[in-house]
């Protein structure tokens, strides 16, 4: 086992959510050198072709790795670690914190064919594609982000990417509403934490109505700007919105979980064409924090 492989325990916690062997013709063969080859240039950020030859070619690791991005294994993993750890007590939904960074794209990352509807003879992407592919052109050149919820052990339980140059408001619903934490003795999965907390850039009207209809305590300060505006409107500009200066500290747990997320070479620069590969990509650091006690 070479550094940064998963443990026997990991891999133990890991093999019964990956496809059976016998499956597409017996074709899989030795899933967990598949698995460690996969981390590795994650982890490193390597090209594919450079794979050391320990893992196996280079072309099934990144066919492997393409394939359960597209057909939601990395989905059904990514849903079953953070169920076990709500089920064993470990996760910190006393505060959550939101927040998102950006993501440099490599220029290897460009040239994606965008989908166009009503052209005959062009090839569809699949239903996985993104027409946008993630990536937005902002001041630092073509940039993705990466929106996350982080808890009270640094693990998000949430992963969205937009565009570069998309706002953090605008998608602080969207990312609300893909915490689903499944309990495994059945029933409604957890959707809610206690406290949910985050910076000036979720301060609107529409985020903290949102917060309020699901009954969700927040700690998210408000801009000086808008803050004006509510006061020159008198009794019609509502109530201040109330913080807590002690609980906001907590803040940079989300902070912190980008941090250690992008230790991961291959999140900090983007170097796939696709959105959905990418986002298995970051599904993959992100089962590895999740691998932590």
């Amino acid at each position: 086992m070479g550094r940064g492989d998963p443990t026997n325990t990991e891999w133990a916690r890991l093999k019964p959510h990956l496809p059976e062997y016998g499956q597409r013709g017996g074709r899989w063969a030795n899933h967990r050198r598949i698995i460690n080859g996969i981390p590795f240039r994650q982890r490193t950020g390597v090209p594919w072709q450079d794979l050391p030859a320990r893992f196996g070619s280079w072309k099934t690791v990144h066919e492997r790795h393409r394939r359960w991005s597209a057909d939601g294994t990395r989905d059904k993993i990514f849903a079953a670690f953070p169920s076990d750890a709500d089920a064993a007590g470990r996760v910190g939904w006393s505060m959550v914190s939101v927040d998102s960074t950006s993501c440099r794209a490599h220029q290897h990352a460009a040239g994606a064919r965008r989908k166009v509807p009503g052209v005959p003879g062009k090839r569809r992407p699949p239903r996985q594609h993104r027409p946008d592919e993630g990536l937005g052109r902002s001041r630092g050149g073509l940039t993705g982000k990466i929106h996350l919820a982080g808890e009270g052990g640094c693990r998000p339980p949430v992963l969205l990417l937009t565009p570069g140059q998309w706002g953090d408001a605008p998608q602080f619903i969207p990312a609300l509403e893909r915490v689903r934490v499944r309990r495994p003795g059945g029933g409604h999965p957890r959707t809610r934490p206690d406290r949910l907390g985050g910076d000036k850039a979720y301060s609107s009207r529409r985020d903290r109505r949102c917060l309020r209809r699901c009954q969700i305590k927040h700690t998210i300060p408000e801009p000086k700007d808008q803050r004006a505006h509510r006061t020159r409107r008198g009794s019609r500009g509502g109530r201040p919105a109330g913080f807590d200066k002690a609980m906001y500290k907590r803040r940079n747990e989300g902070e912190r979980t980008i941090n250690v997320l992008k230790n991961f070479r291959a999140v900090a620069t983007r170097f796939e064409k696709r959105a959905y590969v990418f986002y298995g990509t970051v599904t993959v650091a992100v089962i590895r924090l999740w691998f932590r006690p």
